[in-house]
């Protein structure tokens, strides 16, 4: 998880670079689930790993005065992540489909059209560069129980315990139907959604940190090219100096330059071992063929092999045959 940190703190550098460079290109994730699933953890370890200022959180809780005056996606729009960030809602759009559903807060007419909404929301967000990753966390409904009790037990944590926890918990059925028919309704090539299990939380974090470490590589991020000479501005700024301060800074370029080739190359070497396991994970992933299955295979393609010599022959045969009666009469 540390090297996989280190990879990824590097990268969202690369994305923070570019926005301030007049790139247009961010990242939003989206983190769902039931209570106690982890979202506050993912905050906190995932994304305590990269530069605070690359990141916009936003948490999603009961509308205001002021939000209920306008569309239900007019806060969501003022919360998408500016250029060079990696956005991240706690919560987010997609209670309009799973609270305000199951509570019956709003007719089924209502939310039943909104599928299409978030998904053409979510179109217009990933045509103005935002690339949108959708992560629903989901633990057992066993592990939800063990967790909230923990909650009761320990006084360090109850701040984060609620009683409508409970009666959450009680509609458990009615979520998980919801929360089916908005990641198979809203699941696009755009904004895909991917359910992770959550009742390990090492390994939903560390699920999430893959996610955002191959989407940045698919950026393709390079450190941005300045508009002005490095040597140029080394003069200028020389002649503000002292001499032995001059030789000071010289003597550290040496060793800077030393120590950027030195991350260069670890950095690619993350790079590459990322590849190599996310290309094993896919390779492994596929099915593979038993030898009964081969042998079936290589009988049916022998089946298929035409038989022209052989029908060939057969057609010689008989028509000599033929012949043979045609002479004796």
């Amino acid at each position: 998880m540390e090297k996989r940190g280190e990879l990824l703190s590097e990268l969202q550098e690369r994305l923070f670079a570019d926005g301030r460079s007049g790139g247009k290109k961010a990242i939003l994730l989206v983190i769902q689930g039931m209570d106690t699933s982890g979202k506050g953890g993912i905050v906190r370890h995932v994304m305590g790993m990269v530069d605070p200022q690359g990141v916009a959180l936003r948490s999603f809780g009961v509308p205001t005065a002021e939000e209920r005056k306008h569309h239900y996606l007019w806060r969501v729009r003022r919360a998408l992540p500016p250029a060079g960030k990696i956005g991240v809602f706690d919560r987010s759009h997609y209670e309009d489909v799973l609270v305000v559903r199951v509570d019956k807060l709003v007719p089924k007419t209502h939310w039943e059209k909104r599928y299409d909404e978030l998904v053409n929301f979510e179109k217009k967000a990933a045509a103005d560069g935002i690339r949108i990753i959708k992560v629903m966390l989901h633990i057992s409904k066993q592990e939800q129980g063990v967790r909230l009790m923990e909650r009761l037990d320990r006084a360090d944590k109850h701040w984060k315990f609620n009683p409508g926890d409970v009666d959450v918990r009680a509609k458990w059925d009615d979520y998980q139907a919801a929360y089916q028919d908005a990641i198979t309704k809203t699941t696009t090539d755009e904004a895909p959604w991917y359910v992770v299990p959550a009742n390990n939380k090492w390994y939903s974090r560390l699920v999430i940190t893959e996610l955002l470490i191959k989407e940045l590589l698919e950026m393709d991020l390079k450190w941005p090219r300045p508009r002005w000479h490095a040597d140029v501005q080394k003069r200028r700024l020389s002649k503000t100096m002292a001499p032995e301060t001059v030789e000071i800074a010289e003597k550290n370029e040496k060793k800077a330059v030393a120590k950027t080739e030195e991350e260069a190359v670890e950095l690619a070497e993350m790079v590459e071992d990322f590849v190599d396991d996310y290309d094993g994970e896919a390779k492994e992933s596929k099915p593979k063929k038993s030898k009964k299955d081969a042998k079936d295979a290589k009988a049916k393609k022998d089946k298929k092999k035409p038989k022209a010599k052989k029908d060939s022959k057969d057609k010689k045969s008989k028509d000599d045959k033929k012949k043979s009666k045609k002479s004796k009469k």
